[in-house]
């Protein structure tokens, strides 16, 4: 049966509709369209014209206007609403009048960067004109690169490469940064946290060297729906920017399902496997044939996913290729041939994680199943924008887990379809992500004394400490970066780590070959020795982990189960900010370093997730410092609980709190963290810890400090609310982990707390 068909079906059936929580249908919208502007070279209309663009969108038009207007602006629609068009259009318009102009892409993946690309070339070809857009990454030939530098009007690449390599080599691009007209960011909602923070320093090097050069380019954003793009962007650039959110492009019907799986365990709260009502529908999907795309959170539910729906369509000689899985580690040979396979039909389902969020172009799919809530309003309807992408009749169903955030969404629909999308959090000022961008800055050119560094007033307090170790030497009212180090090399941008894992395939003696690669702080959760890794459904067995040379060796096997690793957390406090020790409950802010080890692995089976026992996991442990916001409980709270209890009503309102504080926070839950202890070395007092779970922090925990008493009210009213009798996912844990008065206890402590 076609989409249509089956939309009807599902409806029909009592066993189906039984689970679902809201079913909205956002009714077809016809196209608002506008000429072009009269300032446009008329070459330009006539290749559109010729590719059957006869008029632009409203919003591509208000684009347009603003850009020649000399504004910069930032626009915020819907996947698939033209908004490449918005950028390519002024681009070209410049490029055409005036072939000196020169122009930066920045896209936040080497994928989206080369398949963006392609869209470029295609317009140039079809103008039949001599402008050489290249793109410039890890991948580029060395023998291009040079050619690029020298000839290229618009050079694609991503943050990474233009502060590894671009800036750092500013004397090889100086007919780029002495024509740099403008610099086009887009998805800048991807630039959240660590790589927010990171890319507005790499932007606030970049306009220092084009100052240096005698430009100064005009910016031009782009975004998904997000609540505070305006700010955003102003943040990323350090410009003030010109919003564009009226979308005129056309949208077929949508139908946007929360599904929530039935209780199979009521006194226990526990409800059938999100996975596993995940596997059903897209079963039902891929046996329809309806084009369709399965996100799930992590790498090992994608993997699990995979293997499933593999053993659905698999055909008499074993071929299974009409179902992919699509996540980070994947080599970007496999990634591209995927990305084909969904454009031309071959394959009928890919399953992915967050990596196929951006807008890669995979063609029109009919279907998006979400298998758990993605953590944040902005990712869900990114995610589900990816069906129904060319106009015409989509679905979405989003599979609720037991967790208490998936809970709240899908029996709070009216929060979710009328709340407006997260705030994006960055802190460009966060100092250690600041003092490794000054480090580059100085390399790339010497500081004048008084110079300030993305108007930061700490900025020669910052070159001063520098230079006391050694790294900078003032000399003439300059200072000059004065070590042999690379500084840019030593920095990543999108995590505290440094340099990925290779997954190295030993099965056969004679041909090791590498099949994909981990970051490493994902590498003692997934690649420890004895971890069934899972890579295109296929299970390999980790044979060895070399973690000084950052190799992981596997073999392929076949068994009927996977692994998933315990973490370890403790933390010490380094450093108290801030302190209110009359608030209630008394709360302070500081810098703390948390220590995660792995210690051991469980084996669980296909199918069933039935735990067949457990393994010992031998890794160091790793190391982050943050900022977090701790509260202790007064002694009047804890009166009359027996130890047992006390700390199993502490794990309950910290297991709630990790699922609800996302919600007010306007982050994602993998965002934050949350630890107990019923003693504190520090406090000497029961307390708990919320803190960023990012180095440095970007002011998550500050945000707690001020509104936890909202925050431990709506943890309050949560638990209460749950029907459950002693505890469940959905609220405070399975009774099983926090006792048999668990629940009662973390509601008796939040209410001694906030009344």
């Amino acid at each position: 049966m076609n989409l249509e068909q089956l939309i009807d079906s599902l409806k029909s059936s009592p066993a189906f509709m039984e689970n679902v929580t809201r079913w909205e249908t956002i009714p077809a919208r016809p196209a608002r369209l506008a000429a072009f502007p009269p300032e446009i070279d008329a070459r330009i209309p006539a290749m559109l014209r010729g590719r059957g663009v006869q008029a632009l969108y409203t919003h591509q038009r208000q684009a347009a206007d603003a850009i020649l207007r000399g504004e910069n602006i930032v626009v915020v629609t819907p996947t698939a609403s033209g908004k490449t068009m918005c950028y390519n259009l002024p681009v070209l318009n410049s490029i055409l009048k005036n072939e000196d102009t020169r122009a930066l892409y920045l896209f936040p993946t080497k994928a989206l960067s080369a398949d963006q690309a392609h869209e470029l070339y295609e317009m140039v070809e079809a103008l039949d004109v001599p402008i050489k857009a290249y793109t410039y990454d890890g991948d580029t030939p060395a023998a291009a690169r040079r050619s690029i530098r020298q000839a290229g009007h618009v050079v694609v690449t991503n943050p990474d490469m233009l502060h590894a390599a671009i800036l750092p080599g500013h004397t090889k691009w100086v007919k780029l940064f002495e024509n740099l007209k403008y610099v086009v960011i887009d998805e800048i909602h991807a630039y959240r946290g660590v790589f927010g923070s990171n890319l507005a320093n790499v932007i606030r090097r970049l306009k220092r060297l084009c100052a240096f050069y005698g430009s100064h380019p005009q910016f031009i954003c782009c975004s998904a729906t997000i609540a505070n793009p305006k700010e955003l962007a102003e943040t990323l650039t350090g410009e003030p920017m010109t919003l564009i959110d009226d979308n005129g492009a056309p949208m077929g019907e949508r139908h946007i399902v929360l599904y929530n799986p039935p209780v199979v365990n009521r006194q226990l709260g526990i409800r059938r496997s999100c996975l596993l009502e995940t596997r059903n529908i897209a079963s039902m999907l891929v046996r329809n044939d309806i084009q369709s795309i399965v996100f799930a959170r992590s790498r090992l539910h994608v993997e699990v996913l995979t293997k499933y729906l593999k053993d659905l369509v698999r055909g008499v000689l074993g071929n299974a290729d009409r179902v992919r899985g699509y996540r980070g580690g994947y080599l970007p040979t496999q990634r591209r041939d995927i990305e084909r396979g969904l454009r031309d039909g071959r394959v009928t389902a890919v399953v992915a994680t967050n990596a196929l969020e951006l807008g890669i172009d995979i063609g029109r799919l009919d279907a998006c199943v979400l298998c758990g809530y993605p953590g944040t309003i902005a990712s869900t309807w990114q995610q589900a924008g990816r069906a129904g992408r060319r106009r015409g009749t989509s679905l979405t169903i989003l599979v609720a887990s037991s967790s208490a955030l998936d809970q709240y969404i899908v029996n709070h629909p009216d929060y979710f379809f009328n709340k407006s999308p997260e705030n994006a959090l960055v802190n460009p000022d966060n100092l250690y992500i600041q003092m490794n961008h000054i480090k580059c800055a100085a390399f790339e050119l010497p500081f004048l004394e008084g110079e300030s560094f993305g108007g930061t007033d700490a900025t020669q307090a910052m070159l001063a400490y520098l230079g006391e170790q050694g790294f900078l030497r003032l000399t003439g009212g300059r200072w000059h970066w004065s070590t042999e180090e690379f500084p840019a090399a030593e920095i990543s941008l999108r995590s505290a780590g440094d340099e990925n894992f290779m997954i190295v395939d030993i099965t056969d003696p004679a041909n090791h070959k590498i099949i994909g690669e981990m970051d490493r702080y994902t590498v003692p959760m997934l690649l420890h020795e004895q971890a069934i890794y899972m890579h295109q459904a296929q299970q390999y067995q980790v044979e060895k982990l070399d973690f000084q040379n950052k190799k992981a060796y596997i073999r392929r096997v076949d068994v009927g189960y996977y692994t998933d690793a315990d973490l370890n957390v403790d933390l010490r406090v380094l450093d108290q900010e801030k302190e209110d020790a009359q608030a209630v409950p008394p709360r302070a802010l500081g810098e703390v370093l948390v220590t995660s080890m792995v210690t051991l692995f469980k084996k669980m089976k296909f199918d069933t997730h039935e735990n067949l026992g457990f393994g010992p996991v031998d890794l160091p442990e790793m190391e982050l410092t943050t900022s977090a916001c701790w509260w202790t409980l007064p002694d009047s709270a804890a009166e009359g609980l027996s130890q047992d209890e006390l700390q199993g009503g502490m794990l309950g309102i910290s297991t709630m709190l990790r699922q609800i504080a996302p919600l007010y926070l306007m982050c994602a839950p993998r965002d934050i963290a949350v630890l107990y202890r019923t003693r504190d070395p520090f406090t000497r007092k029961p307390a708990i810890y919320l803190y960023d779970n990012c180095p440095g922090g970007v002011g998550l925990a500050e945000k707690v400090y001020d509104m936890l008493p909202m925050l431990l009210r709506s943890a309050r009213d949560a638990i209460a609310e749950c029907p459950c009798e002693a505890g469940c996912p959905s609220c405070v844990g399975p009774a099983g982990e926090v006792g048999a008065a668990g629940k009662k206890t973390a509601l008796l402590l939040l209410q001694r707390l906030v009344g």
